[in-house]
């Protein structure tokens, strides 16, 4: 019989974006015992477009260290990048760069390997790392955001990727100039797309369902009294002005005490899809947007895909293309975890496919946490944005080392 040595940890943290290393930052102060696992801001290397902006404002786009001294702005101050708190886009490849340079400041022993499976252990979790050493877990934190979530329209499904992909894998798109090609959608990442598809020199028509695109106004710039009232009426937050939005990002226990009701729509409702004010400039006057256009089917034609959209009045319309891009955003379902066993899906409760959560982010079953997007539907809107990790690394290290 061959010996399998099992490495022992009290808990894991399975991803290495936002939430996972401000989580690990903070229980890395306090002395508790931890791994983390997963490439370091990979979502933001690896399946954002090249040359997009983030949405967020400079002051809600930070890591978050207990002592507060890896900001963004700091990071831009020592490596020469323009910043303000409000009213300076950051671009996706510096908002990468300063998450790797807290990593290497504070993270440097994390480990770059991706769990590929967890199963139930008795007093914990086995967790079979992708080379195949296997870990033991009291506890495990699954903090992996968004790329496990693309959601592609079942229309596009089974079309070969020459054909169709998400906005996620805009990055693999090689030589768009010249193309034609369709982007689905009136959120965020197909106006970003589009835009610089364009820029590119693809030949790029924006098509929604929707009755028009709505994009977030830029910062004003009122002074003195003006502003006090201004910000009186919609306050500021992380998430964007407005008191329902300042709620949300401060009192994120209150809304977890809530009736599930209240919790489903406010998070489903606020802060739908919609660009920022910098896509604006991208695509208006450049990209044509095409409007109240439902999709139908699509199927490859030769060298090219036919995408049929039914019409408000009850018709149809074709269009052809080289390719779609499905700008069609993220719907979280924790079926797609596929690295969790199915035993252990199957005891979790669910909420509309999220995870049913405590206040202190425990699943049904024991020891095993969700944080960021997947906990949305539990603590609200706040934990589908990146500023929602100095409230969740805050909460639970004070759970985990108290």
């Amino acid at each position: 019989m061959i010996d399998i040595m099992v490495k022992w940890t009290d808990f894991v943290i399975v991803g290495a974006g936002p939430y996972g290393l401000s989580l690990a930052a903070h229980l890395s102060v306090r002395g508790v015992d931890f791994q983390i696992f997963g490439s370091p801001m990979a979502v933001w290397r690896s399946h954002m477009p090249s040359g997009m902006h983030l949405k967020s404002e400079g002051f809600a786009s930070d890591i978050f260290d207990p002592l507060r001294l890896n900001r963004l702005r700091d990071f831009c101050r020592r490596h020469g990048h323009a910043y303000a708190d409000v009213g300076v886009p950051i671009p996706v490849e510096v908002f990468h760069a300063y998450g790797r340079e807290f990593q290497q400041r504070l993270l440097p022993d994390l480990d770059t390997r991706h769990v590929a499976r967890i199963t139930a252990s008795q007093g914990g979790f086995l967790l079979r790392l992708d080379d195949g050493e296997i870990i033991r877990a009291r506890r495990v934190v699954i903090a992996v955001g968004i790329t496990h979530y693309a959601y592609l329209p079942p229309q596009l499904r089974g079309l070969p990727p020459q054909f169709v992909s998400h906005t996620s894998e805009s990055r693999g798109m090689k030589d768009p100039a010249g193309r034609k090609i369709l982007v689905l959608g009136g959120g965020s990442s197909a106006v970003d797309s589009a835009g610089l598809l364009h820029q590119a020199g693809a030949d790029v028509e924006i098509v929604t369902r929707r009755p028009k695109i709505w994009f977030n106004h830029p910062p004003d710039h009122k002074r003195g009294l003006e502003l006090a009232y201004a910000r009186l009426l919609k306050p500021r937050s992380g998430l964007g002005l407005g008191w329902r939005s300042r709620m949300a990002s401060d009192l994120p226990t209150v809304f977890h005490r809530m009736p599930e009701p209240f919790r489903l729509r406010v998070t489903r409702g606020h802060l739908g899809p919609a660009a920022g004010w910098v896509s604006r400039t991208l695509v208006e006057g450049k990209v044509p947007i095409r409007i109240n256009l439902a999709l139908k089917h699509a199927l490859v034609r030769g060298e090219k895909v036919a995408v049929t959209f039914a019409k408000p009045d009850g018709g149809e319309e074709e269009m052809v293309a080289d390719h779609v891009v499905a700008g069609t955003g993220y719907r979280v379902d924790i079926n797609r975890l596929d690295f969790l066993d199915e035993t252990i899906r199957a005891r979790i409760s669910e909420i509309q496919n999220t995870p049913r959560l405590t206040r202190f982010f425990e699943s049904s079953v024991p020891g095993l946490y969700f944080v960021g997007p997947s906990a949305a539907n539990s603590f609200g809107p706040l934990l589908r944005f990146a500023w929602g990790a100095k409230f969740t690394s805050k909460h639970l290290t004070r759970h985990f080392a108290g």
